[in-house]
C-alpha cells in the first residue's frame, strides 16, 4: 500500500510538472511575438507623433539606429506609400491607417515574414514599421533554452513532495490496515493513534469505535452463553439425578408420580427454552416470514383477552382490557402481533403479585396503533429500561431476587417488533404501579430497506 500511493502521488507529481513544462514551451511563442508586437508598436507610435523624426529616416532611407532590422514606411494624405517598407502595405491597410485605425499584423516583404504595425499620424497620414519575423523565432529560441532547468528543479522538486505526501498518507493508512487485521484476528483492546488527514482520523477513529463494540459485543455473547449455560444446567442436573436414581431402583413406587412430574416439568423448561433459541435464531436470519394482511386488532386483543382472562385468574391476578370496541385494522400480520402480545403478558404475570392487576391496552397512534401491557409487580429502573430488550440481561440481574424465564422472551419480543415495522419501549412504571411495554404498530409496514 505504501509503494502504490508512493508511486501515484510521485506520479501526479511528475504529470503536473510536465503539463506545465509543456504548456510553457508552447505560451514562450506566444509570449514573445506579443512582447515583439509591443515594442515595434511603441515604436511607430513614438514616430507617428514626432513626424521630423520619421521624415528624416525616410528620406535617407535608413533603417532605426541600433534596430532589429526594422523598416519605416509613410503613408501620405494623397493615399501613397513611400519608404523602404512600402512592400508590406496593401491598399486595405492604408485605408484603414487613413481612416484613424492602427494595424497590427504580418505580411511578407522581399519574399521576408515580417511583423507590421501601423499607426495613424497627424495631417491624415501615417507610420508603418515592419520587423523580421526571424527576430521573434530567435526571442523564442533563447527563451526555450532557459527551460529545462527549472522544469528540471520542478521535476526533482515534485518527486520529492510526492514521496514526503506518499510517507504521510501511507503511515495511518498502514497503521489503519494493521488494526483493522488484527481485529479480524481477533485482537481486541487496539487503540490507533489518529494521524494524517481529516478523513484518515475518521477511518482511525471508525476502527477505535469498531473495537469498541466488538468488545462490548463479545462481552454481552460471552454473558449470554454462560447465562444460557446456567439455565441448561439446572433442569438438565435435577433430570440427570431422577434417571440415575431411576435407574438404581432406589425411586419407590410411591415416589414415582412425584418423580415423573418433575420429569415432566424440567423437560417442558428445556424445551421452552430450545424453542426460545430457535426462535430467536430464526428472527436473526433474512427468510423470516411476515405475512402481511388487514387484521382488525380489536378483535385480536378481544381474544387474546379471554385466553389471559383464564390464565391471570388462576393465578389469582386481576386482569383488565382495555380496547376501542370498535374495529382498528392495520396491514400487518396477526399471529405475529398474537406472539407479541403472548410473550409481554407473559413476562408481565411472572412478575405480579397475587391481587394485583395486570392490564393488557390498545389504542389508536396517529395512522396506526399502540398496544400496551401493564402489571402491578416491582416494575423496572431506568437503568432496566434501558437494557430491557438485551439477551438474557435482566435474567442474570434478578436471577434469585425475583421471578425468571429463560432470559429470551423480550429479546424475542424486540425483534419481532422490528420485523413488523414497528417498535417497542419499556418504562419502568406505568399507571398500576409495575412496569409498562408499550409496541406501536405502523398502519402499513415500511418496505425492507426504507
Amino acid at each position: 500500500m505504501s509503494r502504490s500511493i508512493t508511486l501515484v502521488t510521485t506520479a501526479v507529481a511528475l504529470v503536473a510538472v510536465l503539463l506545465t513544462g509543456i504548456t510553457c514551451w508552447y505560451l514562450i511563442r506566444t509570449g514573445a511575438e506579443a512582447q515583439q508586437r509591443d515594442q515595434l508598436g511603441r515604436q511607430a507610435e513614438v514616430l507617428s507623433r514626432t513626424p521630423a523624426i520619421s521624415q528624416l529616416l525616410l528620406y535617407r532611407e535608413q533603417r532605426l539606429a541600433g534596430s532589429n532590422g526594422e523598416r519605416i514606411a509613410v503613408v501620405t494624405p494623397d493615399g501613397d506609400t513611400v519608404g523602404p517598407a512600402t512592400g508590406a502595405v496593401d491598399a486595405r491597410m492604408r485605408a484603414r491607417l487613413l481612416d484613424g485605425e492602427s494595424v497590427s499584423t504580418d505580411a511578407y516583404l522581399g519574399g521576408e515574414h515580417v511583423l507590421v504595425e501601423g499607426r495613424p499620424a497627424n495631417a491624415d497620414s501615417a507610420v508603418v514599421l515592419t520587423q523580421p519575423y526571424t527576430v521573434v523565432r530567435d526571442s523564442v529560441s533563447r527563451m526555450r533554452q532557459t527551460l529545462p532547468l527549472p522544469l528540471v528543479v520542478g521535476l526533482v522538486g515534485a518527486g520529492l513532495a510526492g514521496l514526503v505526501l506518499a510517507r504521510r498518507l501511507s503511515r495511518p493508512v498502514t497503521a489503519a490496515a494493521t488494526a483493522a487485521r488484527r481485529l479480524a484476528d481477533g485482537q481486541r483492546g487496539l487503540r490507533a493513534a489518529p494521524d494524517g488527514p481529516r478523513e484518515l482520523k475518521d477511518l482511525t477513529g471508525a476502527l477505535n469505535i469498531l473495537d469498541e463494540a466488538l468488545v462490548h459485543s463479545e462481552n454481552r455473547q460471552r454473558e449470554f452463553l454462560l447465562s444460557v449455560s446456567h439455565e441448561l444446567r439446572t433442569p438438565l442436573t435435577a433430570t440427570l439425578g431422577y434417571a440415575e436414581a431411576l435407574a438404581d431402583g432406589v425411586v419407590g413406587p410411591a415416589e414415582l408420580p412425584m418423580v415423573g412430574e418433575t420429569l415432566l416439568s424440567e423437560t417442558r423448561r428445556l424445551e421452552r427454552f430450545v424453542q426460545d433459541l430457535l426462535d430467536l435464531a430464526q428472527l436473526e436470519t433474512d427468510d423470516f416470514r411476515v405475512e402481511t394482511r388487514p387484521v382488525d386488532l380489536d378483535a385480536l386483543v378481544a381474544k387474546a383477552g379471554t385466553v389471559w382472562a383464564d390464565r391471570c385468574a388462576r393465578h389469582g391476578v386481576r386482569f383488565r382490557v382495555e380496547r376501542p370496541g370498535t374495529p382498528l385494522n392495520v396491514d400487518t400480520d396477526g399471529v405475529r402481533v398474537r406472539q407479541l402480545i403472548d410473550g409481554l403478558a407473559e413476562n408481565a404475570l411472572r412478575v405480579t403479585p397475587t391481587g394485583a392487576p395486570l392490564v393488557l391496552a390498545l389504542a389508536p397512534d396517529g395512522e396506526g396503533a399502540r398496544l400496551e401491557v401493564r402489571d402491578g409487580g416491582p416494575g423496572l429502573t431506568r437503568e432496566d429500561a434501558e437494557i430491557a430488550f438485551e439477551r438474557g440481561t435482566l435474567h442474570a440481574r434478578y436471577q434469585g431476587i425475583r421471578p425468571v424465564g429463560t432470559g429470551l422472551g423480550l429479546a424475542i419480543v424486540h425483534r419481532l417488533t422490528q420485523r413488523l415495522g414497528g417498535s417497542v419501549t419499556a418504562h419502568g412504571h406505568g399507571p398500576e404501579g409495575g412496569a409498562c411495554f408499550t409496541v406501536r404498530l405502523p398502519r402499513r409496514p415500511r418496505p425492507a430497506g426504507a
